[in-house]
């Protein structure tokens, strides 16, 4: 049954994945497959902990953040985040990324792009 894909609703600050809209805040509406659910599952959980590693580094005051590799994997990891939830979001889904202007590129190929 993991090529089904079932309606999934997102919260993107808690990294919260839900069955159902009422189950509690949510940011994004997308259309998935177990697999693909997953996967942003994974990412969410390396992004914690990228989070506590950053928290504890944080305290260390010579080390600046564009210098911190985990920072850069953090920031391309919600980057990936956020293009697939472009490209197994509903139209409102899509509507929000792009006037985030965070993707670069085209949201007609990322539609396209196999997850």
């Amino acid at each position: 049954m993991d090529g089904q894909k079932q309606s999934y609703y997102i919260n993107i600050q808690s990294n919260d994945i839900f069955r159902d809209p009422y189950e509690g805040d949510w940011n994004f509406k997308i259309e998935a497959t177990e697999s693909q659910v997953n996967a942003l599952e994974r990412l969410f959980d390396r992004n914690e902990e990228t989070d506590w590693e950053s928290y504890f580094r944080s305290h260390i005051p010579y080390l600046e953040y564009h210098h911190q590799p985990q920072n850069r994997e953090y920031d391309q990891r919600m980057l990936l985040i956020y293009t697939m939830l472009f490209y197994l979001g509903d139209e409102k889904t899509r509507s929000h990324i792009r006037k985030m202007g965070i993707l670069n590129e085209d949201p007609a190929y990322i539609q396209h792009k196999s997850f």
